[in-house]
């Protein structure tokens, strides 16, 4: 099987692509193709995401809702039969971790058998979602060719990971490189010719479990950096000193230093889930992947630590955590985003609950507490008023939305205790902890 015929399709852009999950990943990458003049179908078991598109609406804080009305050549649907008219089928799936941190790969296998039932020859399938070395080779591609149809000799199978990161001002998907690994050097040749027209740089690696270990490098140098500040921080703490401003010094270097950053733990889809993906898959080999886990033990561990300073700053305060009344500011993983996926703020407020705390929350982007795998809440954002901010005995700071003004609630709130340098520049030595 030749991919001149798929790629001569590409290159006159009357190739169809489909991208199944309308997410964070999903929605940005066919927009991006949508926009390079592709004929995109967008797929989603979510009737609500389906519907809201339709009607030219957006779900996604940094993508407004102009930019789906105005889209052209874009549709969303439920009605995965579709997948039958598509030259080119992109998986953007969640791949979450199970109860015991192994890989739950459970949406790529049922997505790959729903594709299998409408597969056709001359079709390029590709994996997008994050997961160890070997899965679109040896989980993916069996379940395609449950069709009957062999990868590599009646259709195309590659990887290339997603490296989407929301309301990113520098960066969008079109001007990240994109990593692409094939099943077979046409495989990889077809993936390369559909990204290579939505994207500035394509890279191409030598397989799929290149790719896919390339993806877990990335989060993995992360995830290890941020544990070695979060240690540094709890141990500078203990000292006196402010992790902030020692790293503010140390990112003047001009070399050989970058700046990560502390916070009340991990969050996201990717860091806090992908190391644990490659360490699964050593112990497979007899391998240990100590410092991947030790970095994952002291992330995990923040949340706890978090509330550990709450209630020391409480007592502090001659107040109990049971019964007083405290205000999480931000829900969201990060700042200025409305992605609540794996944030700490759930499980700290988890923790909260437990200890018999009276809480409430704001963060303006997320305005009802979304439900998640583990947690349901049912909470509402509350309002940010020096009213609001006074009547509580703790304000938690959680995320640094650029919207909160850090003067003003210092000015209004009993005790604030804040984990993202928000109050950078501040004093007030009576009520101010950093934690």
């Amino acid at each position: 099987m030749k991919a001149s015929k798929l790629i001569e399709k590409i290159h006159s852009r009357d190739a169809r692509v489909g991208v199944i999950g309308l997410g964070y990943v999903g929605l940005p990458l066919s927009i991006a193709f949508a926009r390079a003049g592709f004929r995109v179908t967008g797929f989603d078991v979510d009737e609500g995401k389906v519907q809201a598109l339709l009607k030219g609406e957006s779900y996604i804080k940094h993508i407004p809702a102009e930019t789906i009305s105005l889209l052209k050549g874009f549709v969303a649907t439920t009605d995965f039969s579709q997948i039958a008219m598509m030259d080119a089928v992109l998986i953007c799936v969640p791949t979450p971790l199970g109860a015991h941190r192994d890989p739950d790969l459970s949406f790529v296998t049922n997505t790959g058998s729903e594709i299998a039932k409408y597969l056709k020859g001359g079709t390029l399938v590709v994996l997008e979602s994050t997961t160890y070395p070997g899965t679109t080779d040896d989980v993916l591609r069996p379940v395609l060719e449950g069709s009957g149809l062999l990868a590599g000799e009646d259709f195309f199978l590659a990887y290339s990971p997603e490296r989407e990161d929301p309301n990113n001002p520098d960066f969008s998907t079109s001007t990240i490189p994109k990593v692409v690994g094939g099943y077979t050097d046409e495989c990889r040749e077809a993936a390369v010719a559909l990204y290579g027209s939505i994207v500035e740089q394509t890279v191409p690696v030598s397989s799929t479990s290149a790719a896919e270990a390339s993806k877990l490098l990335e989060n993995i140098y992360r995830s290890v950096n941020i544990a070695l500040v979060n240690e540094l921080k709890v141990l500078f703490d203990r000292m006196g000193l402010d992790i902030w401003e020692i790293i503010d010094a140390a990112k003047t270097k001009p070399f050989g230093f970058q700046a990560f950053y502390p916070g009340p733990g991990l969050g996201g889809h990717c860091i806090p889930i992908d190391p644990f993906y490659l360490s699964w898959k050593a112990k497979e080999l007899d391998v240990t992947t100590r410092f991947i886990e030790l970095a994952g033990e002291i992330n995990t561990m923040m949340p706890q630590y978090v509330v550990d300073r709450t209630v020391g700053a409480l007592n502090r305060a001659s107040k109990s955590i049971t019964g007083s009344r405290v205000l999480i500011l931000g829900l969201a993983y990060k700042k200025d985003v409305d992605d609540a996926r794996e944030s700490p703020s759930l499980r700290i407020i988890s923790l909260l609950n437990g200890l018999g705390a009276e809480l409430e929350y704001n963060d303006p982007y997320l305005p009802v507490m979304p439900a998640t795998r583990k947690y349901d809440f049912k909470m509402n954002s509350v309002e940010l008023t020096a009213e609001a901010l006074a009547g509580y005995d703790c304000v938690l700071v959680l995320t640094d939305h650029s919207v909160y003004d850090p003067v003003f609630i210092l000015e209004h709130a009993k005790l604030v205790v804040d984990t993202r340098n928000l109050m950078k520049g501040l004093e007030a030595p009576d009520k101010l902890i950093k934690a």
